[in-house]
């Protein structure tokens, strides 16, 4: 059984190591800014899973219900999503997080390179950071989701539509979202056309 205050304290650790990768990304995009002259970072987003999902997400791949279960097997209680201004952001932004010695990389996966089936595109990354506390450090595992706008405006649309409960997803639809993120493709590539020819 899970314990309510180690349990409350685990997600303190989570929300801790949410804040220190957001001040890693604000850094870059400070650091960017002074010298290029342009921010890469439109938006930064931050989840923590809320508790039902977690315990939902355990029984289903039928997971010891306890903290270090938690800890061990699943990556996405915290979530840190960061909506760029162009691709070349995207990979710009995840290399100058990647090289930097207190971050560990436990598995990336491409989605731009790769689209998902529906469409979907977007650049994950799950990271360990380490959170120092009173006494000790600890590393903690955050995802993180890196995606220029067209691909945010595509799975914010894609989401509200999907999980709508009094609409009905038909094959009419996917394929209309296919098509929008077809679209949205060529808009990234015409807007990094556009920035590489203006010299941005």
């Amino acid at each position: 059984m899970l314990d309510y205050h180690n349990l409350q304290r685990l997600m303190s650790y989570y929300r801790c190591a949410m804040l220190e990768i957001e001040t890693k990304f604000r850094v870059l995009d400070e650091e960017y800014s002074l010298q290029h002259d342009r921010n890469p970072i439109n938006s930064i987003k931050s989840r923590l899973k809320q508790m039902p999902s977690i315990l939902e997400k355990l029984e289903r791949k039928n997971l010891s219900m306890s903290i270090e279960s938690i800890e061990e097997n699943l990556n996405d209680i915290a979530g840190i999503r960061v909506v760029c201004s162009f691709i070349e952001d995207v990979y710009t932004l995840a290399k100058a997080l990647l090289k930097q010695d207190d971050i560990v990389l436990i598995k990336a996966k491409d989605y731009i390179v790769n689209p998902k089936q529906n469409g979907y595109r977007s650049l994950h990354l799950i990271v360990a950071v380490p959170i120092f506390l009173q006494d000790e450090k600890r590393m903690m595992k955050v995802e993180i989701q890196l995606r220029t706008i067209a691909m945010d405006c595509w799975a914010s649309l894609e989401h509200q539509l999907y999980y709508k409960k009094d609409i009905s997803f038909t094959q009419q639809t996917a394929q209309e979202l296919l098509e929008c993120a077809r679209l949205s493709v060529e808009l990234d590539e015409r807007m990094d056309k556009l920035r590489r020819e203006s010299g941005i």
